[in-house]
């Protein structure tokens, strides 16, 4: 996932990124440091750590790490992050507005994909219409009309069915036009001066002409204009994907290794073993059973950094006594049932950091005194006298699950939460484990659709940014109707701010919009925030020119190896 530029918000919001970038671990060796300008370039092949991808990778329909990571190595975008936060164009010659509604996109030339097709206007254009048509059910559908995260293109609403039974209006936005092979406009809803900030996430990528059609076997095989390409049959399902480098690839970010092989792992303690025995060059994240110790065993090659994740569980809005005035309580009541202090030093080993908002503490606008936020304080005897106030509305009975996937490492902290859950309110609580990744994320989408699932009760959530700002995190998770709200939250006040705040000229009034927002947040507790994320990880002696981006993801295309 990823970040952006932006016109009047960028100086401040990639002086967030800056001082994220500055934070670096002790321990941190001058190769893990050395930006990709100075890596050379070798011949060797990386290997790194991954997940299998929830769905085919199709950028409209991809929201999540695993595919994630992959499509920012074999897509190209208008603009790009590097490691510091800082923006800049890729496929994009220049991004421009006169009001921030109606904006002008011109393309530099020569760009082409991995079948020779050219990129062009068209490749943009028709890449966000398919993913906006409801009849196409995108996961990002919500990034072409949402204006709290997302960019609201004038049109988005004639591409939506009525119902299940019926066709849209319209398979294109209005508010989208070619005008030559290197310009395309697009119109929006309501003005947002971070529309470049916006447009770096892996929803805006192109597609080539070939995908429209057979998409699902063009996820299958994807054909980008990225650093890399997928090999002949690279893509070994719940293996690994191999990558060679685009020997067209025109742009900054040019493959400086032989290529890169994602490994799927299913354990992260199998991955970090790897690690140590050579069998594994870049891991991205650390066991929860070496977090004492991985800075010890990997020495100047480790990486515990800030980062930019926020981490916690979320609770359907339907799960019974969970909803009105006693699932308010309840929520609260389980809030301060969790020790939180003492579950990040035993469990995490310092990684983590207790939460105070939403957000992020590396994210423009972060505050930990927010009105409210007094409920994330544990104090068993005011989580007591909550659940107790609850029972009277309606007896509870059961046990109160957390579901998880078992291939992240989850296991420890979700057993501690839990167990001190149980301590504090005297109920039965217990985590829900699924097998792998995929299978968790299969049934909280089938959940939010209505459908029945295996799910008991609440899940974890979390949320790595796409670009330095809180209404990424805010807007992603808890506005009614985005893609990644899994709990089906929805209050119109938080919204209204939220839109308020995306409409502001100056961040300074934009984070006080946001702000306030959390507020409210704070008093339905959609989600229960548990902790921020280090980006923790480490790389073997076999590679140089190790770094981890301000969004914990490590640039691989600068990674060299003999």
């Amino acid at each position: 996932m990823k970040i952006r530029r932006s016109a009047g918000l960028l100086a401040t919001i990639t002086a967030g990124a800056l001082l994220l970038a500055a934070c670096s671990s002790g321990g941190s060796s001058s190769s893990s440091s050395t930006t990709a300008a100075s890596g050379g370039t070798s011949t060797g092949i990386v290997t790194a750590w991954g997940s299998e991808p929830e769905n085919p990778l199709i950028p409209t329909n991809t929201n999540e790490t695993g595919g994630g990571t992959i499509l920012t190595q074999i897509f190209a975008g208008l603009v790009y992050y590097d490691a510091k936060g800082k923006t800049h164009n890729e496929v994009a010659d220049s991004i421009t507005s006169s009001d921030n509604t109606n904006w002008t996109i011109k393309l530099k030339s020569g760009w082409k994909f991995t079948n020779g097709e050219p990129v062009t206007a068209k490749s943009f254009v028709d890449a966000w219409n398919y993913g906006a048509v409801s009849t196409n059910a995108q996961l990002n559908s919500g990034w072409f009309q949402d204006p709290s995260y997302g960019i609201p293109i004038v049109g988005y609403d004639d591409t939506q069915a009525a119902d299940a039974s019926s066709q849209p209006k319209a398979t294109t936005m209005s508010g989208l036009k070619v005008v030559d092979d290197t310009t395309f406009t697009v119109q929006l809803t309501t003005p947002l001066s971070d529309f470049p900030v916006r447009i770096g996430y892996s929803a805006f990528f192109p597609l080539p002409s070939v995908a429209f059609k057979d998409m699902k076997a063009f996820g299958e095989s994807p054909i980008g204009n990225g650093p890399y390409k997928v090999a002949d049959n690279g893509w070994t399902h719940n293996v690994d994907i191999k990558l060679v480098p685009n020997a067209d690839f025109t742009g900054d970010r040019k493959a400086r290794n032989g290529g890169l092989d994602i490994k799927f792992y299913t354990s992260q303690d199998t991955a970090y073993n790897d690690l140590l025995a050579g069998q594994l060059d870049v891991l991205q994240t650390v066991p929860s059973s070496a977090l004492g110790t991985f800075q010890n065993d990997l020495g100047s090659n480790a990486v515990n950094i800030p980062g930019a994740v926020w981490q916690g569980f979320t609770i359907p809005q339907n799960l019974a006594h969970f909803t009105g005035a006693e699932g308010q309580l309840r929520r609260a009541a389980l809030s301060h049932a969790i020790d939180r202090d003492t579950i990040t030093k035993t469990i995490f080993h310092g990684t983590r950091t207790p939460a105070t908002d939403f957000t992020s503490p590396v994210i423009p606008g972060w505050s930990d005194k927010i009105d409210g936020s007094d409920v994330l304080k544990y104090d068993p005897a005011a989580a007591k006298k909550l659940w107790a106030q609850a029972d009277a509305m309606s007896p509870w009975s059961g046990s109160f699950t957390i579901a998880y996937n078992a291939d992240g490492g989850h296991q420890a902290w979700v057993d501690a939460v839990t167990n001190s859950i149980k301590n504090a309110l005297g109920i039965d609580a217990a985590g829900q484990p699924y097998p792998v990744f995929k299978d968790l994320r299969t049934d909280i989408n089938a959940s939010k659709k209505g459908k029945k699932t295996g799910l008991t009760g609440a899940f974890r959530s979390g949320w790595q940014g796409d670009y330095p700002g809180a209404l990424d995190f805010l807007g992603a998770m808890w506005a009614t109707g985005a893609g990644s709200n899994d709990g089906s939250y929805s209050n119109p006040q938080f919204d209204a701010l939220l839109s308020k705040g995306a409409q502001e000229k100056s961040l300074d009034d934009a984070n006080k919009d946001f702000a306030q927002a959390q507020t409210i947040l704070f008093k339905d507790l959609p989600s229960i925030p548990l902790w921020y994320s280090n980006s923790t990880g480490g790389f073997a002696k076999t590679v140089k020119n190790v770094e981890f981006g301000w969004d914990g993801v490590p640039l691989y295309y600068a990674v060299t190896k003999s």
